[in-house]
């Protein structure tokens, strides 16, 4: 799998990620409109200008298909947001743990001191994959919506990743130790 800066012209692609049934599951009812995607797409891009390192990231396999993208995004205040979103073909094969642990590595490498994440708590999935990667619950809090999703009652869960348990998890010469 390659990661690579999104660009205009995945409009298509991230549209037909989000329409795919189940990919939406625990962040909408309904997928967002072409518009929406767009203006999305089009903030990314300025995001990237602002937070040089940071973004969104289309994930290709070997020959160039669209397995989803995965996030880094920086809050400015230094924290950025680790997320992502995969085809439900990419499902179940490691590759949200692959992203989802390059990027940290990467944001690491770009001098964060913690990355975090959120999602559902009833989101075993995304949980696994986040724990995975290196990070650990921190808090779970309540959000009101308006039209809330089923298992919006357990709450979001909050993770995140220290560098000081990030440099743990490897060796001191860089090398990730087993079962780190």
């Amino acid at each position: 799998m390659a990661l690579r800066p999104v660009r205009e012209d995945d409009v298509d692609r991230l549209c037909l990620l989000n329409s795919e049934p189940g990919v939406m599951r625990y962040l909408d009812r309904r997928p967002p409109s072409r518009d929406a995607v767009e203006a999305e797409v089009a903030e990314l891009l300025r995001h990237r200008a602002r937070h040089a390192g940071f973004g969104r990231f289309v994930a290709e396999d070997d020959g160039g298909t669209f397995l989803g993208w995965f996030g880094l995004l920086s809050d400015g205040a230094g924290v950025p947001e680790l997320g992502y979103r995969l085809r439900r073909g990419a499902w179940g094969k490691g590759l949200a743990t692959e992203g989802g642990r390059a990027l940290v590595d990467h944001a690491f490498e770009l001098g964060v001191e913690r990355v975090v994440a959120e999602a559902m708590a009833v989101n075993a999935g995304s949980r696994r994959v986040l724990e995975k990667c290196g990070l650990r619950h921190v808090e779970t809090f309540h959000v009101p919506f308006d039209d809330p999703l089923p298992g919006t009652e357990h709450g979001e869960v909050r993770y995140e990743i220290t560098r000081t348990d990030w440099l743990r998890s490897r060796g001191a010469d860089g090398v990730v130790l087993p079962g780190a």
